[in-house]
């Protein structure tokens, strides 16, 4: 079972694990090998505490808290069902100084991936300015920015990049609405993170700007605009999870998503990219 903060066809961070335990799913046979219970679009931390703790009542073998803002609930969730795995993300507390032997973890290494997609976007960049759209400043959202605006530092230093943090991470209208003041401030290219993007990614195209994804594969959204995008695989992560718990460790282990396992920069095919751009960005990642 999963609770998670969007929708399942997100084009981000909720959609990577719902992607992930699909694939898995039919990997292992479809629904009679694994069942998928869901709930999404759990903004409210209440509502998922209540959500987390009815999973674990219904007998999912594991509960999966796909948000840093669930941590708390699910920790107290798993102290009352030891013989219930549960796992959250992205971070690396799987509960050990709480005495808890049942809760995995995972991250991203955002900052990875979002690095080279600042190579990327600083060798397309024209008008010296860039424009970022951040979420809220944490987790992984504030990693892949730092990363990103490292790249683009690393490859061209005067460009300037701007960044803004909306305070959410579903509001569409306000992430239109830092993108456009970022392409008002001369941003030719623009990036950002968490399920709030599909507001930006509008604007993008509405000003025939550049535009690089983080999570999942946003390239649909604007296939003329979207250049790169940073992919989430999750599901080695999920593998091991139910492989482990076959084998009786229901919990204990953290994950992390990296360029050499789990994260995967993916160009998109309807955007033409100059050969050195793609090998600087093959050096990036190497």
């Amino acid at each position: 079972a999963i609770i998670m903060p969007s929708s399942t066809t997100d084009m981000a961070w909720s959609q990577t694990m719902y992607d992930a335990l699909k694939a898995v799913q039919a990997e292992m046979g479809g629904e009679s090998a694994m069942e998928i219970a869901f709930t999404e679009n759990m903004f409210n931390v209440v509502d998922a505490a209540v959500a987390i703790r009815d999973y674990a009542n219904d007998g999912n073998d594991i509960v999966i808290a796909h948000g840093t803002q669930y941590g708390n609930a699910m920790f107290d969730v798993a102290s009352d069902f030891p013989e219930t795995s549960f796992a959250w993300g992205t971070a690396i507390d799987t509960g050990a100084d709480k005495g808890l032997s049942n809760v995995f973890a995972y991250e991203a290494k955002a900052q990875e991936g979002g690095y080279v997609n600042g190579v990327i976007a600083a060798m397309l960049n024209q008008s010296g300015v860039i424009g970022v759209v951040g979420p809220v400043e944490a987790g992984d959202a504030k990693l892949y920015i730092d990363g990103f605006i490292n790249g683009v530092k690393a490859t061209k230093p005067d460009i300037q990049v701007n960044v803004s943090y909306t305070g959410s991470f579903g509001d569409t209208a306000l992430a239109a609405e830092a993108a456009n003041t970022h392409v008002k401030a001369g941003a030719d290219t623009l990036t950002g993170s968490a399920q709030q993007v599909v507001g930006a990614i509008g604007v993008a195209a509405e000003n025939k700007v550049y535009w690089f994804g983080t999570q999942s594969d946003q390239s649909s959204l604007a296939p003329d605009f979207v250049v790169a995008n940073q992919v989430y695989d999750l599901t080695g992560v999920v593998k091991d999870m139910l492989a482990l718990r076959q084998e009786g460790t229901l919990g204990g282990k953290a994950y992390a998503l990296t360029l050499a396992d789990g994260l995967n920069v993916v160009f998109n095919d309807q955007v033409t990219v100059a050969d050195d751009v793609k090998a600087a960005a093959q050096a990036a990642i190497d």
